[in-house]
């Protein structure tokens, strides 16, 4: 949880275009959920809420290595991400390494992924 970072509304942060961040936004509208999406794309990441993710998830977490992006790095670029400020660095360059949605909750829970249970717990009363 990142303390003191209570926001009123949900956030997810991510890409319009990725199709989990698209199943995503598609389940919190059919469930009635009102949320602000900021996009990596054109807004950029927020490097002053990056380390709170990171202190939150672990930046592993946040580091989507299984995806397109990453794969397209090349060997050194990878092998130089070995802690939170090698991976700070490259989620900054490079936004669409950030394993998406990110999700941080009215209570200050930070949700990397899309997990409709994961989901759902966040929003129990």
């Amino acid at each position: 949880m990142m303390v003191g970072m209570k926001h009123s509304t949900l956030t997810l942060f991510g890409i319009p275009n990725c199709n989990t961040v698209k199943n995503a936004r598609t389940w919190l509208t059919e469930q009635g959920v009102a949320y602000v999406f900021h996009d990596f794309k054109k807004q950029g990441v927020p490097a002053e809420l990056l380390p709170g993710w990171i202190a939150a998830v672990g930046w592993e977490a946040l580091v989507n290595r299984k995806g397109t992006t990453w794969r397209k790095l090349d060997e050194t670029t990878r092998l130089a991400v070995v802690d939170a400020p090698s991976a700070s660095a490259l989620m900054m360059a490079q936004p669409s390494v950030i394993k998406r949605p990110v999700g941080v909750w009215p209570n200050g829970q930070v949700s990397v992924g899309f997990d409709t249970a994961v989901f759902a717990a966040h929003l129990a009363p």
